[in-house]
């Protein structure tokens, strides 16, 4: 009997697709099931009574929440391929300070830069950038976070670069113009098949935020209830 692993996500998740992505650098087959987030199924509330969100990975009836733990499970019980922590206790540390930093900042910037305007929006825009320009110091001459090889950083971040066409037009900025070397690594990362497969299409996002804009005027909805 081999594994059962099933994913509950939301397609345009930033969050849902590191777990895909692990997933797929893992080699592992699962079964997908798309929530509707207004529409919240059984199986979810179940499965994550507490917060309630996506993506929730279930592995032989137990449920993980919350995206980066998930990873954090997915190398720890398949390490013996594509291992995303380094063995070094401190190399480990750095790499989930980093990924950590990135859920805290990145996400709440990116939110205000394609549901606000006026001067909150170019605030949002200001700070955004300035994170991105840490990351990409943090990157420094590396072809990955990880080092040579696509690591626990790169999976964390990476998904991100699917709603950089979003931000990027409701911002009117360019990130490659200010963050060129990040642009490069994120052009680097989907050389791989399992971050190409993984990602969903940058116009496809871009569509869905209209939408959200639109239909929740200009407010998140539910935070996209995932994590």
């Amino acid at each position: 009997m081999g594994d059962e692993i099933i994913l509950l996500d939301f397609w345009p998740s930033m969050f849902g697709m590191r777990v895909r992505l692990a997933l797929a650098e893992k080699g592992l087959k699962y079964e997908y099931k798309e929530e509707d987030l207004r529409n919240k199924s059984p199986l979810l509330l179940e499965m994550n009574p507490v917060h309630k969100q996506i993506p929730v990975l279930i592995h032989n009836g137990k449920p993980i929440c919350e995206s980066l733990i998930i990873v954090q499970y997915i190398d720890e019980v398949w390490h013996d391929k594509s291992p995303l922590l380094r063995s070094d206790p401190y190399q480990r540390a750095q790499a989930r300070f980093w990924a950590d930093y990135v859920d805290k900042k990145l996400y709440g910037l990116g939110r205000k830069v394609w549901s606000t305007k006026g001067e909150e929006q170019e605030t949002a825009k200001k700070e955004f950038i300035e994170c991105l320009q840490l990351l990409e110091g943090e990157l420094g001459e590396k072809p990955y976070f990880g080092g040579e090889k696509i690591g626990f950083v790169d999976v964390a971040l990476v998904t991100f670069s699917c709603w950089f066409y979003a931000y990027e037009s409701f911002g009117n900025f360019s990130i490659e113009a200010e963050c060129p070397k990040l642009i490069a690594w994120t052009k680097r990362c989907k050389e791989k098949e399992s971050v190409s497969s993984s990602l969903e299409d940058p116009h496809k996002v871009h569509g869905f935020v209209m939408g959200m804009r639109k239909r929740f005027d200009h407010t998140c909805p539910m935070a996209l209830s995932c994590e």
